[in-house]
């Protein structure tokens, strides 16, 4: 069910789910909910709006207070920010405990929220709340000039990242997140994930490259050098890219988002990222997993280092100190003569390298060294992505969840069949989300992780769907508990594989004259269109005709005038011979069934012409091919926009002329309180379900009767 805010416009930015209460938390424009919808007013402060205005914002659009930051505080409050009207404020956020149902601001509390909280509502922005205190990823200035990392809040004193072009150059944050190295809480690090131009392209102009940067949680700065400034900052590159010939790759440089996998023990998560192109020759999307095995690789591997301007990056191959730049303060970093307690502590040349050598030589690359999946050439981009890890019969199964902005979100996994094998892309569902946009700010959206009854009611057809949330379990597709009661359970995630799974089962008998009836008029010469959506984006489609009942069903032959279409087949220009049944079937793994039978009735010129001919007479005729079907309901019939596709736009002016008398003539007799004649020019059933073609020409709408 979609919430759009009290105003019918909600304009998020941020939101925060609260398992423990059951509840959600939206952060919107001057406003903030709590899902039951309840709401909280939170305008920016008197004054600070014509300041905004006056500065050359946005009255409308800018001017306000988003809130941007929604972060767990404690047991009964959450921090929560916002953009303030260029003046970010930040405020505690009363929601009582577990149980309870209350939402209230404190208004005392509110305080300035500089280095936590942008000050503009869209730039990019990332933070994460450890242990009491902040870390941000944002643009700390009013001009967006200061690119940093704060460390904000908490009993210790606020660090930032030098203003260094080396460290941050033009950053775009996407997100951050708190992973451990391993049981030590003194190693723990918050990693940054960002795009940002890249200063070891060397000739490649204004690169962009994406990177991870880490920071020790228990960094306290420098005691002489980098003093309140982190001390323990490293990146490194993030490389997606699909293997080509010759061993040049295709790189997706763009990060669009980044969900973090983490497991049922706690331990070495795995990153997701979202990439796209910044290729001024195709758009493309890839999706790439990250191994914290190989992200700890790197940052323990070389460093990056330049001699100067004229020299090319390399491995640094000189002593480094100790302890090694970007090492928290553990008790590994402690020796007998020499106790590191806090970065404080750690000598001025470990600080004056670390600043000098933030970048890491090598870079890190995804599992298998390529995406495990690959979108190019969409309508729509791909903007953000969630992974549920899901426990099937066969194994366990990553499904991804990828919001795109054309309001639809894509259910996909990713077979790998191997350690050097591409990964076998399985689309289960596209599902339409009923909101204008999903990733706009117009709404938020509740989306289903399966709907197992849509698979339809045959074993065969719930195995081919490969969903690892379904299985068949006698009776119907439904939910698989993997440790359920009910011991019969059919599912095929990695093979889908129905022969094998269902045999003993309702396989469903492949038969040409399974599939209900449909009717379909096209006009000679002109375009038409035959409707078949198979049930599976996998399987293989199939035309058959029968032209007549006598002849045999023959495999349709595609040309340039009779083309196989995603989403049917398309005549270009129809003839009086392509009159017959046509047969849609799909085929996958083995199981064929027909989805589609079309009954296409050609109306040939010679009856358009006499219909026209005779329009003039007294007694205005039906089309002797378009009688009323018995089987409709009564009075259904196609609409005008039916009949132009139906008859062709060459025809415009005359078939107006001929509605007209039909219909308006027969108000006139009506009004009259005379008894109308049936003049009906069609009767028909309602469209077929396919989308509507943005060139009418090629691709019409047909008037079908079911």
């Amino acid at each position: 069910t979609p919430f759009f805010g009290h105003r019918g416009f909600l304009d998020f930015r941020s939101l925060y789910l609260d398992e423990y209460r059951d509840r959600l938390f939206i952060g919107g424009k001057d406003t903030l909910y709590s899902l039951r919808l309840d709401q909280i007013y939170w305008p920016p402060l008197p004054g600070q709006k014509e300041e905004c205005f006056q500065k050359g914002k946005d009255p409308m659009s800018e001017c306000a207070n988003y809130i941007r930051v929604l972060h767990p505080f404690n047991r009964t409050h959450l921090l929560a920010c916002g953009t303030g009207a260029f003046h970010p404020v930040c405020t505690f956020i009363y929601v009582g405990h577990r149980g309870e149902h209350v939402f209230s601001l404190d208004s005392v509390s509110v305080e300035s929220g500089r280095g936590k909280c942008p000050h503009e509502p869209n730039r990019s922005f990332a933070s994460t709340f450890i242990g009491g205190e902040l870390y941000t990823g944002l643009t700390a200035d009013f001009l967006g000039r200061d690119s940093v990392i704060f460390r904000t809040m908490g009993h210790r004193s606020a660090l930032r990242t030098d203003m260094d072009q080396r460290l941050l150059n033009g950053p775009k944050f996407v997100a951050a997140y708190l992973i451990p190295d391993n049981d030590d809480r003194d190693n723990d690090k918050v990693y940054f994930f960002f795009t940002e131009k890249a200063a070891e392209s060397d000739g490649k102009g204004r690169a962009i490259f994406s990177r991870v940067g880490r920071i020790c949680v228990n960094d306290a700065g420098g005691q002489r050098v980098l003093v309140n400034k982190w001390s323990t900052f490293n990146k490194a590159r993030l490389v997606c890219s699909v293997p080509g010939p010759d061993g040049i790759d295709t790189y997706f440089d763009e990060l669009e988002d980044v969900f973090l996998l983490k497991t049922k023990e706690g331990k070495n998560p795995e990153v997701y990222a979202l990439f796209s192109t910044i290729s001024n020759v195709f758009q493309g999307f890839a999706v790439c997993v990250y191994r914290m095995a190989d992200i700890w690789e790197v940052f323990n591997g070389p460093y990056a280092h330049k001699d100067g301007p004229d020299h090319q990056w390399a491995a640094y191959e000189g002593k480094v100190p100790y302890p090694r730049p970007g090492v928290c303060p553990s008790k590994t970093t402690n020796q007998p003569s020499r106790q590191y307690g806090s970065t404080k502590d750690y000598p001025d040349e470990v600080l004056h390298f670390a600043r000098a050598h933030p970048l890491m030589y090598k870079p890190i690359y995804s599992l298998h060294r390529q995406p495990v999946l690959v979108k190019t050439n969409l309508q729509y981009r791909l903007r953000q992505i969630v992974v549920d890890r899901v426990e099937a019969e066969d194994g366990k199964y990553d499904v991804m969840f990828i919001g795109t902005d054309a309001g639809t979100v894509l259910k996909v996994i990713a077979l790998q069949k191997g350690n050097f094998v591409a990964a076998e892309e399985v689309i289960l569902e596209e599902l339409q989300v009923r909101v204008p946009m999903f990733s706009s700010r117009v709404g938020v959206a509740q989306v289903k992780l399966h709907q197992c009854e849509t698979y339809g009611t045959a074993c065969a057809e719930c195995c081919l769907a490969r969903d690892p949330y379904c299985a068949w379990d006698g009776i119907s597709c439904t939910r698989y508990q993997p440790y359920g009661k009910r011991r019969f359970r059919r599912q095929d995630i990695r093979n889908g594989n129905p022969v094998h799974q269902c045999l003993d089962q309702n396989l469903t008998v492949d038969d040409f004259d399974s599939a209900e009836e449909k009717v379909v008029y096209g006009t000679e010469h002109n375009s038409t269109f035959l409707e078949c959506i198979p049930k599976s984006p996998q399987a293989t489609v199939q035309w058959f005709v029968q032209r007549t009942q006598d002849e045999l069903r023959d495999q349709v032959k595609t040309d340039e005038r009779i083309m196989k279409m995603e989403q049917g087949l398309l005549f270009r220009r129809l003839f009086r011979q392509d009159a017959g049944t046509y047969y849609c079937k799909t085929l996958e793994h083995g199981f064929t069934q027909t989805v589609t039978k079309i009954m296409l009735e050609v109306i040939e010129n010679e009856q358009l012409e006499q219909v026209f001919q005779r329009e003039q007479e007294e007694e205005l005729p039906r089309l002797p091919c378009l009688v009323p079907d018995p089987r409709l309901p009564h009075g259904q019939r196609v609409w005008f926009k039916d009949i132009m596709h139906l008859i062709g736009y060459a025809n415009l002016h005359r078939v107006e002329e001929y509605c007209e008398r039909v219909w308006c003539s027969g108000d006139r007799q009506r009004r009259k309180g005379k008894p109308v004649k049936s003049k009906n020019m069609f009767d028909g059933g309602k469209k077929g379900r396919g989308k509507q073609h943005s060139e009418r020409n090629r691709m019409p709408r047909q008037a079908v009767a079911t």
